[in-house]
């Protein structure tokens, strides 16, 4: 195992706090919950914050293209005060998937549009597709594309879609507008990140990347979007475990308060047990993928297949001990158990990440 410092920085301390504030000002909870009611107005309008006030657009993009240099800690820092807040924002899948295949492309006019956040893309591969599963036998290229992509993650709020191509000596990614390509819409179990299909057909495409390099910087990205996913899944569990203890604080059952029950302060130990074991995870695989070291895939692999559990069942726990209340639309527990569901299955299962990391550390599968 590599000797990283997996501590938080004063610099991201810094982060941390001025996306807190933001987002505790423009993405209350009661705004989220309209999101499921057809109220997607929250979503453009808090990525325009977070991009244009706070420059999270090109968090990853280096100073000379216009972005702010830093590294996947930073990133990670901000995925997790964004699933903190659950919030409706296309960081994960613009600002560090797609814009990774673009610095891979040296695009620079793309990149530097990624940067301003006046330009958002995504990567249309299925939200499910991970590092070790990557492929596609649903798309051609013949004078134009033709063919479907399902369940794409961010297509709905990109200008631009990074499309990988196969061909017959690996695979293309071809840059495509968004008014070229037909979109459906998926209702999907979180719709803070809601799904599309898309219809490729005819579209007409830029060459970004050749089959020399494509299928790496494809695989690259999302190896580097499964690594960060699990900071969000552990802003997830903090805020499920934190809104839970101070619920039980309060609640009077029994003339007690619930919360000095024995068995509920063996499972909130439990859960917090959980929360630390997840932060560790996640904060080892943000910190080999800023310093691409060669144990980052071990540790993605890791983190993935612990942190996407840890989420699911923080945010169980909250909506089962938030009791009766804990069941209503207007509680926000369900936002962050439909998030963490939804992440469950992003970038590969837990069982996929299982079986990659076994080969990695030679256990049998």
């Amino acid at each position: 195992m590599s000797d990283l410092n997996l501590l938080y920085t004063d610099v991201e301390d810094s982060l941390r706090d001025s996306v807190r504030s933001l987002l505790e000002d423009r993405c209350p909870a009661e705004r989220v919950i309209a999101t499921y009611d057809g109220d997607t107005s929250l979503g453009p309008e808090l990525w325009r914050a977070l991009a244009a006030d706070l420059g999270l657009a090109g968090l990853l993009v280096p100073e000379a293209l216009g972005g702010q240099g830093a590294s996947a800690r930073e990133a990670a820092v901000v995925l997790e005060e964004l699933g903190r807040f659950a919030a409706p924002a296309p960081f994960l899948t613009s600002a560090v998937i797609a814009t990774t295949v673009a610095r891979r492309a040296e695009e620079s006019e793309l990149v530097s549009a990624l940067a301003s956040g006046t330009t958002t893309a995504a990567l249309a591969v299925p939200f499910s597709a991970g590092p070790a599963t990557f492929g596609s036998d649903v798309l051609r290229f013949d004078d134009g594309l033709r063919g479907n992509v399902s369940s794409v993650a961010g297509a709905l709020e990109a200008d631009v879609l990074l499309v990988p191509v196969p061909t017959e000596t690996g695979f293309e990614v071809h840059k495509v507008d968004r008014d070229q390509v037909t979109m459906e819409p998926v209702v999907s179990l979180d719709m803070t990140r809601q799904l599309a299909d898309i219809d490729l057909t005819g579209a007409a495409s830029t060459l970004l990347i050749d089959a020399t390099d494509g299928a790496a910087a494809v695989r690259d990205a999302l190896e580097l979007g499964a690594a960060l996913l699990a900071s969000e899944q552990l802003g997830v569990a903090e805020w499920c475990l934190e809104s839970t203890v101070a619920y039980l604080k309060e609640r009077r059952q029994f003339g007690r308060i619930v919360g000095g029950f024995q068995a509920i302060k063996h499972r909130l130990a439990d859960l917090w047990v959980e929360v630390e074991s997840a932060r560790a995870a996640a904060r080892y695989a943000a910190a080999t993928a800023a310093e691409g070291d060669p144990d980052r895939q071990v540790a993605t692999a890791l983190a993935q297949a612990y942190c996407s559990g840890a989420a699911v069942h923080s945010a169980e726990e909250c909506v089962q001990l938030h009791g009766g209340i804990g069941m209503t639309w207007e509680h926000p527990a369900h936002l962050y158990l439909k998030r963490a569901k939804a992440d469950q299955l992003a970038f590969g299962t837990a069982e996929g990440h299982r079986a990659t990391l076994a080969g990695l550390v030679d256990l049998p599968v």
